[in-house]
């Protein structure tokens, strides 16, 4: 199974750690994003991953290698100029045989435990051609409850709303690619095109979840680590 790793980004927020690296070089406990994604990928199932990168590949190129000290045969787009995230899985997709029907693929900032073998049954049951990783919205702040009269009822620190957010990751079929554009980005060109026609699949996910796009995320992501989560 392949894996669509997209690791083209700058990383500014994370800046100035992301100064001489890209940003799933980042370390978190110790270690660098990109070893506790390609060790979840490789649990779930993946075997091949082709990272979807540019800014600092040679760092990343120098640290994974051919991947086979992570388990896993690795190889890598390298976009010569900036293609956009959509335009970059295209770009990839051209590395990934034509014997693969479902691929995965992913942002190269997230940790997760989320289970593939459950979203890909999912994708699978609805004959969808993209299937995306839903995790719920936490609130960054914190809620007061309030009565028609003013009355504070109650505080609730950073509760999980009712919604759904884009977690990033991804189950894709090998019609998905076809709608790509050359430059852009899929979530607001391909994504919105395939809900109209009904091929475009949710799955909800209580999993663990966290993007790594800021320094206050590192600390988060450290903490939640360090009490078993992840």
């Amino acid at each position: 199974m392949y894996a669509l790793i997209i690791a083209g980004g700058e990383g500014e927020r994370l800046r100035p750690l992301t100064d001489d690296r890209p940003k799933n070089m980042v370390p978190v406990a110790g270690r660098p994003i990109v070893e506790r994604q390609l060790e979840w990928l490789r649990e779930n199932g993946v075997t091949n991953a082709v990272f979807l990168c540019g800014y600092r590949a040679d760092v990343l190129q120098a640290h994974v290698g051919d991947g086979s000290s992570f388990g896993l045969r690795v190889q890598y787009s390298v976009e010569t100029e900036p293609l956009g995230r959509g335009g970059a899985l295209k770009q990839g997709f051209a590395l990934v045989p034509e014997s693969e029907e479902t691929i995965i693929a992913c942002n190269g900032d997230i940790l997760t435990d989320q289970t593939l073998a459950e979203m890909i049954a999912s994708h699978n049951a609805r004959a969808a051609v993209a299937s995306v990783m839903l995790t719920p919205l936490k609130s960054p702040y914190g809620v007061v409850d309030i009565e028609e009269d003013g009355r504070i009822t109650s505080f609730r620190e950073k509760p999980v709303l009712p919604y759904w957010i884009n977690a990033g990751i991804y189950v894709l079929s090998r019609s998905f690619f076809a709608s790509l554009p050359d430059k852009g980005d899929h979530e607001t060109e391909t994504f919105p095109a395939l809900a109209s026609e009904g091929k475009l699949f949710g799955f909800k996910s209580d999993a663990y979840w966290r993007p790594v796009d800021s320094i206050k995320d590192i600390s988060e992501a450290e903490r939640e680590l360090a009490a078993g989560r992840g």
